[in-house]
C-alpha cells in the first residue's frame, strides 16, 4: 500500500500540521511541495470540539468547505426521526468539497466525539481553480473517493448479512486510519457506539449486538467501548468480503503516478 508512515508522517505534519493528512495513501505523492504549501495557507478558520458538534445541517448555505484534522465525522440523513448514517470521514478527509459546487447540501455533516476541522473559503477555492489546475484535480479526486466509499457501501449493504457488513465496514475504517498513520497493528479506536455501527450498516441496534457477538465468538474481531480490537486482519477481509482498491490505494486502482500533469 502506498503509505506516508513513521519517520515520514510525522515529518510532513510538523510542516503541514494542519493538512499534512489529505490524500496521504493515495494522491499525495502527486502534490508538489509548493502545492502542499498553498493548501496549508489556505485555510481560513479552525475550530475544535469536545464532543459531538453538527457542521453543517441540509440545507444550510454555506460559503466555505472543511477539512477534518483530528477525530471521526458522518455524514446523516434523518427520516421519519430517525438518522442513517450514510458516509464517515478521518482526519485529512475535505469532507464537504462538493459544497464548493452545491452550496448547500442534501445530509447533515457532524463530529463524532472530539475532533478538529480547518475550514476553506469557496472565495479561496474559486481563486484556486483558476490558477492552480492540477491541485484543483486533486480536490476533485477526493471528492471521487467519497462517491466511490459510498457506492461500495450501497453494494455491501445489499450483498452480505450484517455480521460481514460489520467486518467490512470495520476493515475499510482501519485501512483509511492505516493509510494516514492512525491505525494500530491490531485495530484501532474510535468514538462509535453500537448504535451507530448499526446506523451505518443498515441495521437495528439489537442486530448490531448480535452481529459483534457473533464476529466475537469467532475470533474474528472484538469491539469494546469503541475500540476494535483484531489479531488476524486477512481474516477479517476475507469475512467480510473486503478488497480495499476502491479506496485507490492499492490494487489496480492504485493512483501511482497520474494526474502529475494539469
Amino acid at each position: 500500500m502506498a503509505r506516508m508512515l513513521g519517520d515520514g508522517m510525522k515529518a510532513e505534519l510538523d510542516k503541514y500540521p494542519l493538512t499534512g493528512r489529505f490524500l496521504t495513501g493515495r494522491l499525495r505523492h502527486a502534490m508538489t511541495e509548493r502545492e502542499k504549501d498553498i493548501l496549508e495557507t489556505s485555510i481560513d478558520t479552525i475550530e475544535s470540539y469536545k464532543t459531538s458538534h453538527e457542521i453543517l445541517r441540509r440545507g444550510k448555505v454555506v460559503d466555505y468547505s472543511t477539512m477534518l484534522i483530528e477525530g471521526f465525522a458522518v455524514r446523516s440523513i434523518y427520516e421519519n426521526d430517525k438518522r442513517y448514517i450514510v458516509g464517515m470521514q478521518v482526519p485529512g478527509d475535505f469532507m464537504d468539497l462538493h459544497a464548493y459546487a452545491l452550496k448547500r447540501l442534501d445530509h447533515d455533516l457532524c463530529t463524532i466525539g472530539p475532533a478538529k476541522i480547518a475550514r476553506v473559503k469557496h472565495s479561496r477555492l474559486e481563486e484556486l481553480a483558476r490558477s492552480e489546475p492540477h491541485l484543483s484535480r486533486l480536490f476533485w479526486f477526493s471528492t471521487l473517493l467519497d462517491a466511490s466509499i459510498h457506492r461500495q457501501w450501497i453494494l455491501k449493504v445489499g450483498q452480505l448479512k450484517a455480521s460481514r457488513r460489520t467486518a467490512h465496514l470495520f476493515a475499510e475504517i482501519w485501512t483509511r486510519l492505516d493509510q494516514v498513520g492512525l491505525a494500530r497493528k491490531d485495530g484501532f479506536r474510535t468514538p462509535l457506539t453500537q448504535t451507530d455501527l448499526a446506523e451505518m450498516c443498515g441495521t437495528t441496534p439489537i442486530h448490531m449486538n448480535r452481529a459483534l457477538g457473533d464476529l466475537r465468538r469467532q475470533g474474528i474481531v472484538e469491539f469494546r467501548r469503541g475500540i476494535v480490537i483484531c489479531h488476524d486482519r486477512n481474516a477479517l477481509e476475507e469475512f467480510g468480503e473486503f478488497d480495499p482498491t476502491y479506496l485507490y490505494g492499492e490494487g489496480d486502482l492504485h493512483m501511482d503516478q497520474l494526474l502529475n500533469v494539469a
